[in-house]
């Protein structure tokens, strides 16, 4: 009896400190045909239960240790007090432009936060909710209790789940995030409020005052820049210039003469922005980023350092954190590479697809697109396929992906690449990359991503900068120079689905113009629409493709 109790005790003491292990090295590889959806090889169970608790971190950040904490209560108080408040008239002093919320709901929706989906949403629609009884939740948005009060933070799906025709998507690119002109604002608002000033403003305890003035000492050392446009990342720049605020030792530890006078950098003024990509894609990949300079290491503990860095976080306590908590790494770790794409028949009649056209696609697509791309094998082409109702028959039934993630210089913005140049050692160099395994190689050119559920991803190329897939097919001379990036709430009005992606031209919703911030006009450096012609014309310009065998590849492309 004894044995058995015993037994059971080191079953459980294995599994409860079970050790999930992949190939995070330069020189991983994916078997062809395979992918690492499930990649820590999990059994059923254990899998679900894993992504259920990756998605609740990704909703709700878990990092209880990082740097910028908002005193939650005392916000809330700070939202119900009128324009007299002098808080709020020191806002207005620093010659800022205050934004002018009611309430936490606006702050959410100006940010670009999603809600939460209904309770009935099924499949990779239901959202796992950390705080199903904060119904003014938005994805993305969560609260830490520390010993000084409630801060709220801001998560994963802050920028990797975005609002589509109504339902909020799990890993999809956020179109309209203002997570980077949020840091920014508050960078430069945020650290010359008094404590006194605070508290009498907002009704704060002792110790949220505490919390706002750690935000606030942390806020110094955050070197923020706002984005070019709405849509796209700046957290190569932000990561770049809080290094700059930071002494060059091992752990990058504050420095008050740093703070005063960063070290110089080529991204105070050099445009990298980027937007962020989608999970779904991970399961495929060897190397992160648009452009894969991200060699090695596992992506998602590279992204919560980089969040910290940008945040202020002291970085041995962010590694003794990991260290604790490799559980919530590991379940955040399933869920990101455990994440599917939405198919167009989620939300389109499947009627609305072509499937003649559909197939000369396919071919188009092959003989121009595969050989980057990869391969998308259809169950329109299996031996059952007459047996399939009009949705299941355009279903992707393998993707054939490269077995290492390859990059490309296909001619199109050449400004990332010198952007990691900027700060890709002093990352390497940090005792918590090298514990981490992280390491970070300027690469020429950007990855040709595997393609499922690229109907979904526009605006197109790693910088935002064409607005459709119409627009992709034409000689960059002719492509558009000026779009809108409006919210994609009407499929009818507010979305292309014979281009695929945002109307242009007379089609623009009227609504939209009004909002400055998200026009996007292509051109400068960094903001480039050029390049990602190859499949399409020759090399003395002339056209490979057919307007009919044009519009037959995208038909196709909505399939995946």
């Amino acid at each position: 009896m004894m044995k058995s109790v015993a037994l059971i005790f080191t079953l459980f003491a294995t599994f409860a400190h079970a050790e999930y292990t992949a190939d995070w090295s330069e020189n991983a590889v994916i078997p062809k045909g395979s992918n690492r959806a499930n990649i820590y090889n999990l059994d059923p169970v254990s899998l679900e239960e894993m992504k259920t608790a990756g998605y609740k971190h990704a909703s709700k950040y878990p990092v209880t240790v990082t740097g910028l904490l908002i005193p939650y209560w005392p916000l809330l108080n700070f939202f119900k007090t009128d324009s007299t408040n002098p808080l709020k008239t020191l806002i207005m002093k620093l010659g800022k432009s205050y934004t002018g919320f009611q309430n936490e709901t606006e702050l959410y929706q100006w940010l670009g936060l999603s809600p939460y989906n209904s309770q009935e949403a099924s499949g990779i629609y239901k959202i796992p909710n950390p705080n199903p009884a904060a119904t003014q939740f938005y994805v993305g948005a969560g609260t830490v209790t520390t010993p000084q009060g409630v801060g709220l933070t801001f998560s994963c799906f802050a920028c990797h789940a975005s609002s589509l025709f109504g339902t909020t998507v799990m890993g999809l690119t956020n179109k309209r995030p203002h997570a980077n002109k949020f840091f920014h604002m508050a960078s430069a608002i945020i650290p010359y409020v008094p404590n006194a000033l605070f508290k009498a403003s907002t009704s704060a305890t002792d110790g949220e005052v505490l919390m706002f003035d750690r935000t606030k000492k942390n806020l110094v050392s955050v070197g923020a820049v706002a984005p070019q446009v709405t849509g796209l990342d700046t957290s190569l720049p932000q990561v770049a210039l809080s290094l700059a605020k930071r002494n060059e030792d091992e752990y990058a530890t504050k420095s008050k003469m740093y703070e005063s006078y960063p070290r110089q950098n080529d991204l105070e003024k050099y445009t990298a922005d980027s937007k962020p990509l989608p999970w779904w894609n991970l399961k495929y990949k060897t190397h992160w980023l648009a452009d894969g300079s991200i060699a090695a290491g596992n992506p998602i503990l590279t992204n919560i350092l980089w969040n910290e860095i940008g945040r202020g976080a002291d970085l041995r306590e962010l590694q003794k954190w990991m260290e604790a908590n490799k559980k919530t790494i590991d379940e955040l770790t399933v869920a990101a590479f455990a994440t599917e794409a939405p198919r167009w028949t989620d939300f389109f009649p499947a009627s609305s697809i072509h499937i003649d056209r559909a197939r000369k696609g396919e071919q188009v697509f092959i003989s121009r697109c595969q050989k980057c791309h990869g391969e998308y094998q259809k169950a329109w082409s299996g031996k059952n396929a007459s047996d399939l109702n009009d949705v299941e028959i355009l279903k992707t039934t393998q993707v054939i992906y490269h077995e290492q993630t390859p990059v490309k210089d296909v001619d199109t913005d050449p400004q990332r690449f010198e952007a990691i140049k900027a700060f890709a050692s002093s990352l390497n160099n940090l005792a918590i990359s090298k514990w981490m395994k992280t390491t970070v190689t300027p690469k020429e050119g950007y990855v040709p991503p595997p393609l499922v559920g690229i109907w979904s991803r526009y605006p197109y190329l790693h910088n935002n900068s064409i607005p459709s897939l119409c627009a992709l097919l034409t000689r960059p001379e002719l492509r558009p120079r000026a779009f809108v990036q409006g919210p994609a709430v009407n499929p009818a009005t507010d979305y292309d689905q014979e281009c695929v992606g945002y109307p242009i031209g007379n089609k623009i919703p009227k609504a939209w113009l009004n909002d400055k911030e998200a026009i996007y006009v292509a051109g400068k450096g960094g903001l480039s629409n050029r390049g990602h012609t190859s499949s399409f014309l020759g090399d003395n310009g002339e056209e490979l493709l057919s307007p009919n065998d044009k519009s037959n590849l995208i038909e196709f492309l909505k399939t995946l």
